[in-house]
């Protein structure tokens, strides 16, 4: 008999949500680690360390090569428009920035050291880098939203150019395409599906896994439209809920295994998000419409980390805030791959690819 599901008639209270860290910029994306303390994506150009017992300290990227640090020269060169977006730990314990601001995959060590693993595909740009994911296999999956610049232009119905890179054994390729704005991505407990936030979609769509990284089986994964807002991070908990953040309505969504939707959470401002949806349906919207549609707890809610020594820990990624929401959950997170064992290890990335 399958045990009744812990988030069917729960919510978040608010009473019950508390912050961590301070001053952070723009923490869209986050990592917890086994030993309670987490990653942020900082605008800065790098992560910020949150430790388990409360330091902070933020780690800038520096291109991996010698120059004159007076000069700044090279530096700068790099750091121009950087905007680390999506993270993972490779299976070195590197991170794995996808850069939405320098459009490429960027891996980082933790003392700042970066080198550009990918920015051309099939001899193209490679566009609006979003997220980054590693599997058991030590495989990479990474999502491009869009090749629209500025990617303001691709928010609006009826556009579908987002795709999926897969790096496996250091090659990297196509493996789906045709999405409308590629978002966060999470395979299921098995690594036999692979869940995609489609944001200008409105959906979750999932697809089959082939043992050599091929995808098919193309379908919608709950209802065809979430409603107000935008799909942007999921994270599965042990259940088998997908947990769906909703930036701009400001939602917190669940699509159980059933595929039936729970709301447990909803931050947001009405006359916003409906002027938001106006404008979305007639291609008019624009950053400051956007910007007017957030919320006060999560500003631009962007995405779910379940953490802490039980996994049962939420925080909650924003683009507008300045320190990370977190409360207790009902049910644990599913283990990401870095709490788990390499299943079968690949060469590293050791270079930039093309």
């Amino acid at each position: 008999m399958t045990p009744d599901n812990p988030l069917r008639h729960w919510r978040v209270q608010r009473n019950d949500i508390h912050t961590v860290g301070q001053d952070l910029r723009r923490p869209e994306c986050i990592l917890a680690e086994p030993d309670g303390s987490l990653w942020s994506a900082d605008a800065r150009g790098g992560v910020c360390h949150l430790g388990a017992s409360g330091e902070q300290r933020l780690v800038v990227q520096q291109p991996n090569t010698h120059f004159d640090a007076s000069a700044g020269d090279d530096h700068a060169r790099f750091m121009q428009g950087t905007l680390p977006n999506g993270l993972a730990f490779d299976g070195e314990g590197n991170f794995l920035i996808a850069n939405f601001g320098t459009d490429a995959l960027e891996r980082m060590d933790r003392s700042g050291r970066s080198t550009v693993l990918l920015d051309r595909i099939d001899g193209l740009p490679i566009g609006k880098v979003n997220f980054v994911l590693r599997d058991s296999r030590n495989r990479i999956w990474l999502t491009v939203s869009t090749r629209c610049n500025p990617w303001v232009a691709a928010m609006r119905p009826g556009l579908a150019d987002g795709y999926i890179v897969l790096i496996d054994q250091g090659c990297p390729r196509i493996v789906a395409d045709g999405f409308a704005f590629t978002n966060e991505i999470r395979l299921d407990a098995r690594e036999e599906w692979l869940y995609i936030a489609e944001t200008t979609g409105k959906r979750i769509s999932r697809m089959r896994v082939g043992p050599d990284g091929s995808l098919s089986a193309r379908e919608i994964h709950g209802p065809a439209s979430l409603g107000a807002g935008f799909p942007d991070g999921i994270a599965f908990d042990a259940y088998g809920n997908l947990w769906v953040a909703m930036i701009m309505s400001e939602r917190l969504l669940a699509i159980t295994p059933q595929g039936d939707v729970l709301t447990l959470l909803d931050d947001g401002n009405p006359a916003a998000i409906a002027e938001l949806e106006h404008h979305f349906a007639q291609s008019t919207l624009t950053t400051e419409i956007m910007a007017r549609a957030r919320g006060s707890i999560a500003p631009w809610l962007a995405s779910i980390t379940f953490g802490g020594a039980d996994l049962s820990t939420v925080y909650l990624g924003s683009l507008m805030g300045s320190s990370i929401a977190c409360f207790r959950s009902p049910v644990a997170g599913l283990p990401m791959a870095h709490w788990q064992p390499v299943q079968q290890a690949a060469p590293v990335l050791s270079s930039p690819l093309s």
